[in-house]
């Protein structure tokens, strides 16, 4: 019987590789801890940076109460030329970057208007008509919009919804029967698509309760729903005449020219506010939050009602 034994130049080499092949497989295990080490960094990082944006976001929240509880204190009417109607510009604070602006909600038109102790209220029903006119848009939606905020299981005539409709839906649901919290669940009622959504959004909210119209503060859309005859012409003029000032009370609007003869019940109509939108933006690091408030003015001070992330 003969034996072969390996000569030792070749074992040698043999444990070379081997040793070799063990050094790249912890050199790659040490990469890609280290890897695996500084995404972990840099995904706290993130998390820390995106808190600290979020307090600041906090801190504009907190001084824009404060800037409108001294303006209610300072001045018996609301209007676009105060200091809280102006952009706030990017400003650097403490290593954060903060901006943002404040709307004057009760210059839109208040969706849960329609309703009045579980009524329709035949005025905010008609102004909301009008604003749908305004847009192009059929009117019929106020109805569909009315099942959907009131208490009861009848269909409003015409285009309007209730259980019954809304349970045929691909993805079954009931109609709310309740006020309306935001304005995006509009995305919710029958006949009302996104690019109708999109184009109701910058004029209507969702305030709690009944809320007049400052129109000091209504876009020309909303200023034209006020009633049926009012004219892209007047809502002009009517916008250039609060430019400076605003309307120092509800008579000297309706007294201006351009509603003459127009006949516009000055009911539900107002020149000072307490519902407010912040739209505010903060940065720190790579954290970055945009945040909405809404805020309510009254006794002496302002209060969060409620805020999010994602959109009024």
């Amino acid at each position: 019987m003969r034996y072969c034994v390996a000569a030792p130049k070749a074992q040698a080499g043999v444990a070379l590789i081997t040793a070799v092949l063990i050094a790249a497989v912890i050199a790659v295990i040490a990469m890609s801890m280290a890897a695996e080490q500084k995404l972990d960094v840099r995904r706290t990082a993130n998390v820390i940076e995106g808190e600290r944006a979020y307090v600041f976001a906090l801190g504009v929240e907190s001084w824009v109460g404060q800037i409108l509880a001294r303006d209610k204190r300072d001045n018996q009417t609301d209007h676009l030329g105060e200091p809280w109607a102006l952009q706030l510009p990017p400003i650097t604070v403490e290593g954060a970057v903060v901006g943002g602006r404040i709307e004057d909600l009760q210059g839109r038109f208040n969706l849960n208007n329609l309703l009045d102790n579980d009524k329709p209220s035949l005025l905010d029903v008609q102004r909301f008509q009008n604003l749908l006119t305004v847009l192009g848009l059929d009117p019929n939606l106020s109805n569909a919009l009315l099942d959907w905020l009131d208490a009861d299981a009848d269909v409003t005539f015409p285009g309007g919804a209730e259980d019954g409709e809304y349970l045929r839906a691909a993805t079954p649901y009931r109609a709310a029967n309740r006020a309306m919290l935001s304005p995006s669940e509009l995305l919710l009622v029958q006949g009302v698509t996104a690019a109708i959504y999109q184009q109701l959004a910058p004029l209507v909210s969702a305030l709690p309760g009944r809320a007049d119209i400052n129109v000091n503060t209504a876009p020309k859309e909303v200023l034209m729903a006020l009633a049926a005859n009012i004219s892209d012409a007047d809502a002009e003029a009517l916008l250039k005449a609060r430019e400076d000032e605003g309307f120092a009370s509800v008579a000297e609007f309706a007294q201006h020219p351009a509603l003459a003869a127009r006949g516009v019940d000055v009911a539900g109509l107002s020149v000072a506010s307490d519902y407010f939108l912040l739209d505010g933006a903060t940065q720190f690091g790579r954290g970055k939050i945009r945040l909405y408030s809404l805020l309510h003015r009254a006794g002496g001070g302002a209060r969060v009602l409620a805020r999010g992330q994602g959109a009024y």
